[in-house]
């Protein structure tokens, strides 16, 4: 689907994302430190060329404990620098977790706690971006681009290319999957295929919104989400409302179709967007309440908040953005707001963004195949 943008009154900055590996570095920003006491270890690591879950494996074998037993807070990318926590069972010590050596992985710190790490059990990342080849007043765009996604509700909540597979398929293979005209493979690659389906339904809504000048408003049925808490509920005075989302305090949500989803009432103007979405891709809502779990269905935020932003220029058509999502957000969206490539306006995400999102590819892959025990869609 070709995507709009938010920022189209606001000229890119131009360039190409991650040449190298140094130029995109994720931090995790953990939702509590280790207390420094208990059975498990807490690892901090910074890796290169490595997934999230390979590092486990890894880290499992040169310990001899299970691989299943090793848990994290969100996945990150091969393709980048990332500094994340991982968490070790007993008997580990941290002694041990400081004395593993792996090419590519540095173990910065190892202090013990009570429990494992699950999933989840993040407040996001800051994200540090180097563009290269840029416009000559890259800075001076990138800061005017940045300065319109901070105010609320932020940056179109996309999901990126990545959620669709390398291929692009991932969409028609989950729609088989809930029609029952694909019954093998694993269920977690299911849910993924599945959660391919959902997403390209939300980015339809979403566009829809963008469209129609709704992103920032609110109309009779929103459900809303408040920010920091997570809570939701549904409008009952659009317009107070309104204001609230204009504040930061609230956000619309949109549909991550499933039987637990939190529906807008029958006959509202809500619903009836909604239920465009699904007669648009011809999904009849029912297909995923036969999927029982692999489906269960829930609300996404419509946009992201981008906070601390900086952008400093380093040389000539070079320049480093940086700035923190909440989990689950994607830098390369915010990134094709900032540099609009394809030149067009409104269009299809800039081909370097594509290119970073598939890099991406690898976390999804990652949670099909091995997921923490705990389940649940991957954090970032």
């Amino acid at each position: 689907m070709l995507l709009p943008y938010l920022t189209s009154a606001f000229p890119g900055t131009g360039g190409a994302l991650r040449r190298v590996p140094e130029d995109f570095v994720v931090d995790e920003v953990p939702a509590y430190a280790p207390s420094g006491a208990g059975d498990h270890v807490f690892v901090h690591v910074e890796k290169r060329g490595w997934t999230t879950a390979a590092v486990a494996d890894a880290l499992a074998a040169a310990l001899g404990i299970a691989a299943r037993d090793i848990g994290w807070a969100g996945l990150k990318d091969r393709h980048a620098v990332t500094r994340q926590w991982l968490s070790l069972p007993p008997p580990v010590t941290p002694e041990a977790a400081r004395a593993v050596a792996l090419d590519g992985v540095t173990i910065l710190d190892a202090v013990r706690h009570g429990h494992k790490l699950r999933t989840g059990h993040l407040r996001g990342n800051r994200f540090t971006l180097r563009v290269r080849d840029a416009t000559s007043d890259a800075a001076a765009r990138a800061e005017a681009v940045l300065a319109a996604l901070a105010a609320p509700p932020g940056a179109p909540a996309w999901y990126g290319e990545q959620r669709f597979g390398a291929r692009g398929d991932n969409v028609a293979q989950g729609l088989a999957v809930l029609r029952g005209e694909r019954r093998g493979g694993p269920p977690k690659l299911k849910r993924l295929l599945i959660s391919a389906v959902q997403s390209s339904l939300f980015n339809a809504w979403l566009r829809a919104r963008l469209d129609d000048g709704l992103y920032a408003r609110v109309i009779e049925g929103d459900w809303l989400e408040r920010r920091g808490s997570g809570g939701t509920f549904s409008t009952t005075a659009p317009e107070v409302d309104e204001a609230r989302v204009a504040a930061g305090e609230v956000c619309v949500t949109g549909p991550m179709f499933g039987p637990r989803m939190r529906a807008p009432a029958p006959g509202t103007a809500a619903a009836a967007r909604e239920a465009a979405v699904l007669a648009a891709a011809g999904v009849d809502v029912a297909l995923f309440a036969a999927a029982g779990k692999l489906a269960e269905g829930t609300r996404r935020a419509l946009g992201v908040p981008v906070a601390d932003a900086a952008v400093r220029a380093v040389e000539p058509g070079v320049i480093e953005v940086s700035f923190t999502l909440p989990a689950g957000a994607y830098a390369t969206a915010v990134m094709r707001e900032v540099m609009k490539v394809d030149g067009d306006g409104p269009g299809a995400a800039p081909a370097n963004a594509e290119a970073a999102d598939a890099a991406d590819a690898d976390a999804d892959a990652d949670a099909a195949e091995r997921a923490p025990d705990d389940g649940g869609e991957p954090a970032t």
